[in-house]
């Protein structure tokens, strides 16, 4: 099996940061090999005892150690040194972030030569114009209309990875109530926010015959929802029901519109296009890392990431974060369809253009927009993260 400390095996440049900025490199296929497992050298200071003895003509055993010394030192000091990167959510800390914070918390990201700190997002917080801006150095994306968007606007920024292969955006009712089956769902009340209702719903209405008029505004509050029982609600697969269920006491219908051809990716990430044509290595081993972390968080050892999620987010519960889990390995959220033979964040030209065919014919963007400048398969599709989890 490949090694996927050091990128699956690949001969990668590590860079590392010297004095007044500048790079050395070294290989990292070298670095492993010089302490068994990538551990960090002791550093031992030895005592210096003189010049060599002019008797013996030899040098003294104590210069010779601190000669030895200083090799290894110059030789390990860049496997030592991690590229510093901070990486900014697009919402609060939660399990649908849980792959990241797994590389952090295991050490995968370390092992990519990565030094990560997450950004927690939040309601205030606009993660893809924060990367724009130069203020973090790669960002979470919610979905395909984002990119879509951020071409339109000429903003600088290309999704490298799609971390979800399905769009966990769901719709609830109550059940019972002749709300049973999605083509029932129209005639019901609909509270969706206002960012959905100029974009997913845009395309529920030209492709499932859904009317604005039965529109009510959606604020995150599920209390107007839990008391009209001839209503929907927009929401994501691992979070509202939990909490429906949990405050309500009823188990609502969910509805997940990629089974209805909702075809978007999600939880993309975003690396700006300067990194990509300057620094594509670094761009490869914060992918492949934060693949790795995906695949370790939902099919092995994720309690040390749940507790950084839940440092980051206080209000966050072992409840819905096991809930959550639960879910993205039920429906294959990371690893269905593509991802089974490409790995895990792997896209493709015929998704992305199917679902842009889609948004286009529900007037969410216009037919000439140059789509493809917001996304590159550079990274992708290289069969990361097919192979079993770290336990």
């Amino acid at each position: 099996m490949a090694d996927d400390r050091w990128g699956a095996g690949r001969d990668f440049l590590l860079p590392v940061r010297g004095e007044g900025g500048a790079k050395r490199r070294m290989r990292g296929a070298d670095v492993p090999t010089l302490f068994g497992d990538g551990a960090s050298a002791p550093l031992i200071r030895p005592r210096f005892a003189g010049p060599p003895s002019p008797a013996s003509g030899r040098r003294s055993r104590p210069a010779f150690l601190f000669s030895v010394f200083c090799l290894l030192c110059s030789v390990c000091a860049p496997a030592l040194a991690l590229d510093k990167v901070t990486f900014a959510t697009n919402w609060r800390a939660q399990a649908e972030h849980g792959g990241f914070y797994q590389a952090v918390a295991d050490g995968t990201y370390a092992r990519y030569g990565l030094d990560v700190t997450i950004l927690q997002g939040g309601p205030q917080t606009n993660a893809r114009l924060l990367l724009a801006a130069g203020r973090v150095d790669f960002a979470m994306g919610a979905n395909l209309i984002q990119t879509f968007e951020a071409v339109k606007q000429n903003i600088p920024v290309v999704d490298v990875a799609a971390m979800f292969q399905i769009d966990p955006v769901v719709f609830l009712s109550h059940p019972g109530v002749g709300l049973d089956r999605f083509e029932d769902l129209p005639k019901a009340t609909a509270f969706v926010a206002n960012d959905m209702l100029v974009s997913v719903f845009q395309w529920m209405k030209q492709a499932h015959g859904f009317r604005e008029e039965k529109v009510k505004p959606y604020g995150f509050n599920q209390a107007p929802f839990i008391a009209d029982k001839n209503s929907i609600e927009e929401g994501y697969l691992t979070s509202e029901p939990y909490q429906v269920e949990r405050v309500a006491g009823f188990k609502p219908n969910v509805f997940l519109l990629a089974d209805y051809g909702y075809d978007s990716y999600s939880t993309t990430i975003l690396a700006p296009a300067e990194t990509i044509a300057k620094n594509p290595e670094l761009v490869q081993r914060f992918v492949d890392a934060s693949i790795i972390g995906w695949r370790n968080y939902l099919h092995g050892d994720n309690r040390a990431a749940n507790a950084l999620i839940k440092k980051d987010n206080p209000e966050m519960t072992d409840g819905l974060l096991a809930y959550s889990v639960e879910k993205l390995i039920e429906r294959g959220v990371v690893d269905s369809g593509d991802a089974r033979t490409g790995g895990v964040g792997v896209m493709t030209d015929a998704r992305v253009k199917s679902f842009f065919d889609k948004m286009v014919k529900a007037g969410v963007v216009p037919a000439d927009l140059p789509y493809k400048k917001g996304y590159t398969l550079q990274f992708v599709g290289k069969g990361v993260g097919v192979e079993p989890a770290t336990k």
